[in-house]
Parts: C-alpha cells; sequence; structure tokens
C-alpha cells in the first residue's frame, strides 16, 4: 500500500507545486456568511460515531459552518487522499500520518499551521510533542494523540513460570535476551520469551539507533544510521531467535496478522514491544494482565521520544484557513469534544485535555497515559523523509533474511541503508 502511495505521489508532484499558496481563501480572516468544510478521516465505525458528534458539537457552537465528514478505512484512504491532492480537491481538513507529511508538506499540499495563530492556539502542547509535525521550521501537522514505544509484560505468564518481573529502570537489552531465555526454556517450547521486533514498525530501530547515539535519519532527510549500529540491531534479532524468541517462521506469522493476531496478543510470548496506546487493545486480545515497562537501555542512554498517533493538517488550498484552523482548535482544545473522543485517536496531545479526561479512561487507558509521565522523553526524531515511508517494509523483508539466514547481519545492514537512500533520493 505504502509503495502505491508513494507511486501516485510522485505523479502528481507538478500539480501540487503549480499555483500553490499558503491558503486559497481569505487568509486569518473568517468569513461573515455560510462556510462549508470538509474533513477527512480514516479509522473504524466507532471512530466514525464519535468524529461526527464532534462534528455536531462544533456545528452547535459555530452555526455559519457545515462540516462534511470524508471517512475511509486505511488501506483506502491514502490512494484517495492522493488522488484528490492531484486533482486540486484536497479536503480542508486532512488526518494525517507521519509516514506521509513529509510527502505531502514539500510539495506544498499542507498549510504552515503557523500563519492561524489567531484562531489556533498551541499553548498546552509540549514543545516535543509540536515539533512532532514541524519540517523546516513550518508547523505542518499538529500532533493529535501521543504515544511511545514501550516493552509489554505478560504479568501472568510470569507468574505461572515463577519469573520475576525484570526492574525496568535498570535492565538493559541482554537482560531482556536473558529472561527471554528463562521463559522460553521454563515453557518448554509452548509459550516463548519474546516477540521479536523488527516487522511491524520502525519504532524499535528508532530506538537502538538513539541508544547508540546515532538517528535513522539526519536533519536533511539522508539515512544516517551507522551500519555498525544497524549490524549490531540485525544481530541482536538474529541472537533473540535462537533461544528467547519464537521460531522465524512462527515470528513472521504472527506480525503479519492484526495486532490482535501478535505473539503478545495470543498469549505466545510473554514479552513484546508496542507502542503504549496499543495496550488496551492488546490486553482485551489476550486476557491476561499485561504491564507496561520503559524499553530496555533506557538506564543507560536515553532515547525515548513522542509519537504522534497522527496529525490534523489543513490543505494549502483550502478556501477557509481560518475556519479549518478553527476547527482544529476545537477538535485539539475543547474538553467537551476530548469527553467524546477520550483515546480512540491515542493519548491527547494536549495536556490540559489530557488531564481533563483522565477520571473517564478505562485502566488501559490509564495506564497508557500514565506511561508518558515516566519517561525521560527526548527531541523526537526527524519527521519521515519524503520518499521514506517504505521504510517498514524494507525493514521487514532484511529482518526475515537474516532470520532465515540467507543473508549475514552486515551484509543485511549495507543493503538496508542502500535501498532505504535509494528511495529517498528517488522521491527528490
Amino acid at each position: 500500500m505504502r509503495q502505491l502511495v508513494s507511486a501516485v505521489l510522485l505523479t502528481v508532484t507538478a500539480a501540487l507545486m503549480t499555483g500553490c499558496s499558503s491558503g486559497g481563501g481569505a487568509g486569518d480572516e473568517l468569513s461573515a456568511g455560510p462556510v462549508t468544510l470538509r474533513f477527512s478521516w480514516w479509522g473504524a465505525d466507532d471512530r466514525h460515531k464519535r468524529t461526527q458528534q464532534v462534528i455536531e458539537l462544533f456545528q452547535q457552537k459555530h452555526p455559519n459552518i457545515t462540516v462534511r465528514g470524508e471517512f475511509k478505512d486505511w488501506n483506502s484512504y491514502w490512494d484517495s487522499l492522493a488522488t484528490t491532492v492531484a486533482a486540486n480537491d484536497a479536503p480542508d481538513v486532512i488526518q494525517m500520518d507521519e509516514l506521509y507529511l513529509a510527502s505531502y508538506a514539500q510539495r506544498g499540499a499542507l498549510l504552515d499551521l503557523n500563519t492561524q495563530k489567531t484562531h489556533l492556539k498551541t499553548g498546552d502542547f509540549d514543545p516535543k510533542a509540536l515539533a512532532t509535525g514541524a519540517l523546516d521550521g513550518q508547523q505542518y501537522g499538529l500532533p493529535v494523540g501521543l504515544g511511545s514505544y514501550a516493552m509489554v509484560a505478560n504479568t501472568d505468564l510470569l507468574a505461572k513460570y515463577g519469573i520475576p518481573l525484570p526492574d525496568d529502570s535498570t535492565w538493559s537489552w541482554e537482560d531482556l535476551k536473558r529472561v527471554g531465555e528463562q521463559v522460553s526454556k521454563a515453557a518448554g517450547g509452548s509459550v516463548w520469551g519474546v516477540q521479536s521486533p523488527g516487522f511491524s514498525d520502525a519504532g524499535g530501530l528508532h530506538i537502538w539507533a538513539r541508544q547508540a547515539g546515532g538517528k535513522l535519519f539526519d536533519d536533511t532527510g539522508k539515512v544516517a544510521i551507522p551500519p555498525e549500529v544497524l549490524t549490531r540491531y540485525f544481530g541482536y534479532l538474529l541472537d533473540l531467535s535462537r533461544s528467547a524468541a519464537p521460531p522465524p517462521s512462527v515470528t513472521i506469522e504472527k506480525a503479519g496478522g492484526t495486532l490482535a493476531q501478535t505473539a503478545v496478543a495470543t498469549n505466545a510470548t510473554a514479552f513484546g514491544f508496542c507502542w503504549n496506546t496499543q495496550l488496551t487493545t492488546l490486553s482485551a486480545a489476550s486476557g491476561q494482565k499485561l504491564k507496561l515497562l520503559k524499553l530496555p537501555g533506557e538506564a543507560q542512554a536515553h532515547a525515548a521520544y513522542y509519537k504522534p498517533s497522527m496529525f490534523w493538517s489543513v490543505s494549502a488550498r483550502s478556501q477557509h484557513p481560518a475556519e479549518a484552523a478553527l476547527l482544529l482548535d476545537f477538535l485539539a482544545n475543547d474538553p467537551d469534544a476530548a469527553k467524546i473522543m477520550l483515546t480512540d485517536r491515542g493519548v491527547p496531545a494536549n495536556t490540559k485535555i489530557r488531564a481533563a479526561i483522565d477520571g473517564s479512561l478505562k485502566p488501559t487507558d490509564k495506564a497508557a497515559a500514565d506511561y508518558l509521565t515516566q519517561l525521560t522523553v527526548t527531541d523526537p526524531p526527524r519527521v519521515t523523509p519524503n520518499g521514506a515511508s517504505t521504510v517498514e517494509t524494507i525493514l521487514k523483508r532484511h529482518a526475515e533474511d537474516v532470520l532465515f539466514a540467507r543473508v549475514t547481519p552486515e551484509a543485511a545492514a549495507k543493503a538496508f541503508i542502500a535501498e532505504l537512500q535509494a528511495d529517498v533520493d528517488a522521491a527528490k
């Protein structure tokens, strides 16, 4: 899907760059007459219902503004968005993902939200959270919800096999491997210790690079992870597969399903990697007690960062940028809207809103929110460069090659860097 989106985006570059401006309408002035905004998002039925309720509430407070919702599932959303943007018919307000923010922003398709400070207030956002939606000094996305990469432990399984919960304030990657081996040995093959990272997202790779003092992408968008750091990452995956993680075939099968079909969710492993906001889904699928832990290595080198669940963006061609900004302000800052949405789009990035809904959260959602307060959060990675939305697909393929001994970790590292850099270069 991401390759398809990248291909579509490449074909619309000329259309986006021709005649784009910072806004098609009245700048930061609100219209006196009736206005219609189009608002697009992806998600499941529950999100659609909640969002429609928020829209109705917004329209009650702003009776001259009509908001028309346009929603799809993830798989069709991006193809549709690329097509409408190329046809100069983009929605006014766009639910945007980090992987594609730079692709649209650098082609002139998104409004710099700094131009709408009259109507969009961001004073209750952590600067490190706002930075996740900024590129070259311009704010192209307002973070909706925040997450951070985490370890999740099945405390019921650990208790069953008599294995103490590790101390996440001190543990290392070797400690994770060691306790994973203990679980695998105690379970006799019915349960494994650790769900292998490296297959469903690049969160673990970002953390690994940052703990080593590096980064996946530099400030110019070039692939910057040192080959030796990536070699050690692939080598660690291989070591886990030999004693602490499921066999490669099982790992790949579990990673190919939904979140509820992963090794942790199906109680096939005692430890796994996830975004903290996925705890509720994992717990419901598992039916057992799960606990979020800080990642190994954080005690030795802080690398945790805020990952936006998604962004609110505004089309650069919107004829009503001020009204669009007003809607973003309502979505981000209104307590009544927050009480409807709760954590459907993640733990709110707005710190005051997060506190306002705390008492309404499920225990697992509250645990996800509390996890953020326990972390030492550093500056976020650079926004995924234009062309690099293929990173997770490339990572998965090379990780598989390593696990099945088709290539060495060193060869996989060199090939990964070259392939990802080629995709970034091709998108320029």
